[in-house]
């Protein structure tokens, strides 16, 4: 997996609204176009508190231009908005490994 960089943006949802979807799309949209891209992954806690989005990327370059993009900014900008609480994490993956029947990321 090499460089592989995972980013997770584990929240506590509070309420939405029009902004936040467009945003939200605005930045999942970009963030898939990165060509460091690679792939994003949603999990649900057991009860249904907390979410996890987890994005992987190819390089840290890909990362800071996520960061940079004016959307980006805005939504950080505004969190306490739309969040109850939020927890970010990058880390480097430095090893992957199963049974290959498994594609992730």
């Amino acid at each position: 997996m090499g460089n592989t960089i995972s980013c997770q943006f584990v929240f506590e949802p509070g309420e939405y609204d029009e902004e936040f979807h467009q945003l939200d799309g605005q930045i999942d949209l970009f963030a898939s176009e990165l060509s460091g891209f690679i792939s994003v992954h949603r999990w649900v806690s057991p009860d249904g508190r907390l979410k996890n989005s987890i994005y992987f990327f190819q390089d840290m370059e890909s990362v800071k231009e996520l960061a940079k993009f004016p959307q980006h900014l805005v939504a950080k900008r505004e969190v306490k908005r739309w969040y109850k609480s939020y927890q970010i994490l990058i880390t480097e993956v430095v090893a992957s490994y199963g049974d290959g029947n498994l594609t992730y990321p």
